[in-house]
């Protein structure tokens, strides 16, 4: 079952469930005037356990008038084809760089059981495409009002070309611009994977998003958290170290298999080092492998040379 969190007057975070595991991947609800909107539907694998939730708070899944995400990822728009179906009214929100995929998300498929084999079913489940008449491209700085809440796209890569945080003022929705802080814990780790990741590019969308002075950061691994200026520098900081280290590996030879083994236990290590425990690094490596992080900087770093 879903787990329904008040994150601010009319938003609520739902809990997806991701392989059973709690506090892994959010969607976010936000209600207000007649309108619903979620916020990073998750994928396909957990559009039952986000539908039981909307229903739970008191939503018909046909009420829904906005589906915004923060980028095509599975994890983060597996679910969008499937849930527009189930929700007739709805139009999708998404970066001028990310639409084409959810239309026809043949390449995003390929590219994804190319590395989950016969696990890609059971991790993300079905993607569905969208109709193209049923997409609205946000370019930066344009605004989707939902209810008296009016969310305003932010062009933030680094981690995705395609990505875009959410802010109202008051909130933002960081997407994995953000990063990854499970379980309300004192360590933010910067999401690595291929083929996008841009340290410079990041370095810039951070700076962006600790200028907007939000009052609270809405990550979709995990829950929000009102220390959004330490969030990001905790971010940043280790964003930063990766990146230079990384570097010195592979300039003294490494190759993917020894920079993920590397890495692997440097994260161990920095997990515990801020007071989480073995099962706490355990989550955090469910949530983004240590080997997918290696790829993106690995393939960051010959990308630049």
């Amino acid at each position: 079952m879903a787990t329904d969190i008040i994150e601010a007057p009319g938003v609520t975070r739902v809990d997806l469930r991701w392989r059973g595991l709690a506090g892994q991947v959010a969607a976010y609800l936000v209600a207000g005037g007649g309108d619903l909107a979620v916020i990073d539907c998750g994928p396909g694998s957990t559009l039952d356990a986000l539908l039981g939730a909307m229903g739970a708070a008191g939503h018909d899944p046909a009420s829904l008038t906005h589906l915004l995400v923060t980028h095509v990822h599975l994890d983060h728009a597996g679910a969008a084809g499937a849930l527009l179906r189930a929700a007739p009214r709805a139009r999708l929100y998404v970066h001028p760089r990310g639409a084409r995929h959810l239309q026809d998300p043949s390449r995003l498929l390929t590219s994804a059981a190319r590395i989950y084999g016969d696990q890609m079913d059971a991790l993300w489940g079905p993607m569905l495409p969208v109709p193209a008449e049923r997409v609205r491209v946000l370019h930066d700085g344009d605004e989707v009002r939902v209810g008296r809440r009016v969310l305003r796209a932010l062009d933030t890569p680094g981690h995705a070309v395609h990505h875009h945080a959410y802010h109202d003022g008051e909130l933002l929705f960081s997407g994995d611009a953000g990063g990854i802080r499970l379980d309300g814990s004192p360590y933010v780790r910067p999401p690595t994977p291929p083929p996008d990741i841009d340290v410079p590019a990041w370095r810039a969308s951070i700076a962006r998003m600790r200028a907007l002075g939000a009052a609270r950061i809405l990550p979709t691994h995990f829950g929000g958290a009102a220390d959004v200026a330490w969030h990001l520098d905790d971010l940043e900081s280790r964003l930063v170290d990766w990146a230079g280290w990384s570097a010195g590996e592979l300039a003294a030879g490494a190759d993917l298999a020894l920079l993920t083994k590397k890495l692997r236990a440097r994260a161990h290590a920095e997990v515990l080092a801020a007071g989480g425990t073995d099962g706490a690094a355990l989550a955090y490596e469910a949530a983004v492998p240590t080997e997918m992080m290696a790829a993106g900087l690995l393939r960051f770093h010959q990308v630049r040379s």
